[in-house]
């Protein structure tokens, strides 16, 4: 069986002057038990529709359940069908539509117009770019976009396109762009430079409290190539590309609503080793459910009482002003406020509701700092002390007027052997409860005992901070249980 088919519903629609490749009807992929097999079979699906339960969304399904790469995938078909789905996605493409056609262009009066897009290519030139980034993001082999000038240009609509409705023009562009993406995709697989593994690291450049910095993300290549792992960096763009890698190690600020989840649902369905697996992300960025883990397997925390509309004048009564009230699934400080009195309280509840019905109330616990430990696989780390920023009651500090964002405080890094016995095992209790994947507890020291503020899926792993005592080793410790990961699920 050759190394990739195209499907189609009607072997008619590949017309005699196409090219001679190897073309499948697609009632014969879904029927036969020869294409059930083989795990590196390349998949085009080219049918007429890919409609909810159409053949051609059946094609796409079962390709990915034969683990077979397919395009375009089961969640392309998803995001395509409905605008309010895709349009997250166009967001950050959006802003080079207006650079590109914003251009005074002499004669051009139109306000909307479409452009085809095969296979990442165009027929527009000053265009092309933003048609490869469109295929990345959309990975359907014929794609329609419309765009419009509404105050500025944007992206209206997407849609795919269909083999049989192609133009005579159409089809000379289409066959061009096929020939160079089976040259370049499929006939020459990516060169693995003798690494033993690949590794795609998830990270945002534009993000303003990242979980690892410029120069921890460095050390982690540097650290993998060492271990026989090629790292990767990758971006939301990127997911496209996602069932070239062997690993996801996501090194951005984590969200159910976000499309890390996405990127962690995808890995975990091709396969792949996963840090952040979505299970950890989907309980430890909700603070609700967190509340209630720790609390069932009796891990002391803060007096917390979760609030409702219902019962938000009784709260005073059961926890002692100040209050702190936290959004469910904020991050780094964000959605974390404290009230003073009952004004304050209505107040802030108020205006909270509007995101969440539920919020957390919890007793206000000052320190001096926060503890936090790194824990990998039931292992802790390392341990730091994250001291409040300056003239505040929280690490960061987010208050209007910050010159340069969010004002941190200090820190102080130790050896897990040096950190009070108490508090690495404490958060080894509440870490154990997530799952076996890497873990950030904070915890608060009080002289009533150590209690747990919070369990973070996506620790930060910054270079001069968490590595200040590892050094090197802390990079390796995680890369070589990636790799540990891996040669488990290929049976080493």
């Amino acid at each position: 069986m050759a190394d990739h088919i195209i499907l189609v519903e009607n072997p008619t629609e590949w017309k005699p002057h196409f090219p001679k490749l190897p073309v499948v009807a697609a009632k014969d992929y879904l029927a036969k038990p020869e294409y059930s097999t083989g795990r590196n079979l390349r998949v085009l699906n080219l049918c007429r529709g890919y409609r909810y339960l159409s053949v051609g969304y059946y094609c796409s399904l079962l390709a990915e359940a034969r683990h077979h790469r397919v395009i375009p995938s089961v969640r392309t078909l998803n995001d395509l069908s409905r605008k309010s789905i895709y349009s997250l996605d166009i967001e950050d493409l959006d802003d080079h539509v207006q650079q590109v056609l914003g251009k005074p262009r002499p004669g051009f009066t139109a306000t909307a117009f479409e452009l085809d897009i095969f296979f990442g290519q165009c027929a527009a030139k000053e265009l092309q770019e933003l048609a490869r980034q469109l295929f990345d993001a959309f990975r359907s082999p014929l794609l329609r976009v419309e765009f419009r000038l509404q105050g500025k240009w944007r992206i209206a609509t997407l849609k795919a396109l269909h083999l049989h409705s192609l133009s005579t023009e159409q089809e000379e562009l289409f066959l061009g762009a096929l020939a160079a993406y089976l040259s370049r995709r499929w006939r020459q697989p990516r060169v693995r430079n003798n690494y033993r593994y690949d590794l795609a690291m998830l990270h945002n450049p534009k993000e303003d409290l990242p979980p690892s910095n410029p120069k921890a993300l460095q050390q982690f290549i540097k650290t993998g190539r060492e271990c026989g792992v090629n790292v990767e960096l990758i971006e939301k763009k990127d997911f496209g590309r996602l069932a070239e890698f062997d690993a996801l190690f996501i090194r951005e600020t984590t969200g159910i609503d976000h499309y890390t989840y996405t990127f962690a649902k995808k890995a975990e369905s091709e396969g792949m080793v996963v840090i952040d697996d979505p299970d950890s992300i989907l309980k430890c960025t909700n603070k609700v459910y967190l509340d209630e883990l720790l609390r069932t397997h009796r891990v002391r925390t803060p007096k917390t009482v979760i609030v409702r509309r219902g019962n938000l004048e009784r709260v005073d009564g059961e926890i002692d002003y100040p209050i702190v009230l936290k959004i469910p699934d904020g991050s780094f400080s964000r959605g974390v406020f404290k009230v003073n009195g009952r004004t304050e309280l209505l107040d802030m509840a108020s205006k909270l509701f509007k995101s969440s019905d539920l919020l957390l109330a919890q007793e206000f616990l000052y320190t001096e700092f926060d503890w936090r430990v790194g824990i990998l696989n039931k292992t802790p780390l390392f341990v730091c002390q994250y001291f409040m920023s300056k003239e505040h009651w929280q690490i960061y500090n987010h208050e209007p007027g910050q010159e340069t964002g969010a004002r941190a405080g200090d820190f102080k890094t130790f050896r897990v052997e040096d950190a009070p016995e108490t508090v690495v095992r404490t958060a080894l209790k509440a870490a154990n409860l997530i799952g076996n994947g890497l873990y950030g507890v904070d915890l608060k020291q009080t002289a009533k005992g150590v209690v747990v503020i919070e369990v973070n899926d996506n620790p930060n792993i910054d270079h001069g901070i968490e590595d200040a005592v590892l050094k090197e080793a802390l990079y390796r410790g995680i890369v070589e249980d990636i790799v540990w990961r891996l040669d488990r699920k290929r049976g080493k």
